[in-house]
């Protein structure tokens, strides 16, 4: 049996950081006409990933597992279907 991970942080690439600090960044300059440097993106994108993510991926775990759910429900109904009469 495969040992179970324990997932402390949502880790971000380097490429993804750098994205993520560039929408940041024009977020700001379109939406509220400010220029914010590279320590406040820095700053907002550690809030996000430590308030954030953790919220946000155990949603996307909720909704995978309603998904399996339906589709496990889906293939005990298809199983049932396949009993053929018996009188």
């Amino acid at each position: 049996m495969r040992k179970k991970e324990n997932i402390s942080q949502i880790k971000l690439s380097d490429s993804q950081k750098e994205n993520l600090k560039a929408e940041i960044k024009e977020f700001y300059y379109t939406e509220r006409d400010e220029e914010i440097g590279v320590i406040e993106q820095l700053q907002l994108l550690r809030l996000f990933e430590e308030k954030m993510a953790p919220i946000i991926y155990n949603k996307a775990l909720d909704d995978a597992k309603k998904w399996f759910t339906q589709m496990m429900d889906n293939i005990d109904t298809d199983y049932y279907t396949l009993y053929k009469n018996e009188d």
